[in-house]
């Protein structure tokens, strides 16, 4: 199953999205899409639909007037004491939205301390999670999570974890070979997602795309049953797209 890159993957659109609420949040009174356009030098067409994903995430807000100011989401996110339970609503919010719109157990994981750990997670009854029947953490090599992660570190940063943990076989699919593995990571496009097709998992297939905010490592995932595969490139391409607000999060 091909997937070819897709051009709106997150980072230009977050580093737009950062430009654009610097902007607003500079002017108290408001700004209209024609002061924004000229502030930024964004084009207009891409600035609309910016203009769109930022007011549906509540960054800002367009009063009567039609001018843009600042969201609750954003003065959420810009709190001192109440910021990291306000961003784990806002994830949790945003996460719940994308479970429904792709049809998928969707989750956001990190690379902390040489560790890959799932942080957050969307799930339903008609989008169960990933059964955890092997640890996370030590099957890297082996899930759309762990490979999008991996493929994230420099090559000593990979050499380190797969030394730490082996890449022991879960399935006939499984990648066992380190040199085949590494070769992989090595040619991933960091605009692709990374699948995971009954690797980790019988039963199971996986996408994940990175989220990289700053120095921390980061993806954005979900998984799904077998007999939905054939829903998984749309899937995941629709996974790429929606990434956006899910960086932008934590980059705030």
């Amino acid at each position: 199953m091909a997937l070819k890159p897709d051009p709106t993957a997150p980072f230009a659109s977050v580093q737009h999205s950062l430009r654009v609420l610097e902007a607003v949040s500079r002017h108290s009174g408001g700004m209209t899409d024609v002061e924004i356009a000229r502030h930024t030098q964004l084009p207009a067409t891409h600035l609309a639909q910016m203009l769109t994903m930022l007011r549906r995430e509540g960054y800002i807000e367009q009063v009567p007037d039609g001018a843009y100011v600042v969201g609750e989401s954003l003065l959420l996110l810009g709190t001192g004491g109440d910021r990291d339970q306000a961003l784990r609503d806002k994830l949790q919010i945003t996460l719940d939205d994308l479970r429904d719109s792709v049809g998928a157990a969707v989750y956001i994981s990190r690379y902390i301390d040489g560790e890959v750990k799932i942080l957050h997670y969307a799930d339903g009854p008609l989008a169960p999670k990933v059964n955890e029947w092997a640890e996370f953490r030590r099957t890297a090599h082996a899930s759309a999570v762990g490979k999008c992660l991996l493929a994230q570190l420099d090559h000593d940063g990979r050499k380190d974890h797969l030394a730490r943990h082996k890449t022991a076989r879960l399935t006939s699919r499984t990648i066992t070979n380190e040199k085949i593995l590494l070769h992989k990571l090595d040619s991933q496009p960091p605009t692709v997602p990374v699948l995971d097709l009954q690797e980790y998992a019988v039963g199971t297939v996986c996408a994940a795309v990175p989220i990289t905010a700053g120095a921390a490592v980061g993806c954005l995932a979900l998984s799904m049953p077998l007999e939905n595969a054939h829903r998984l490139r749309q899937a995941a391409d629709a996974l790429n797209r929606r990434a956006a607000p899910v960086l932008l999060s934590l980059a705030i």
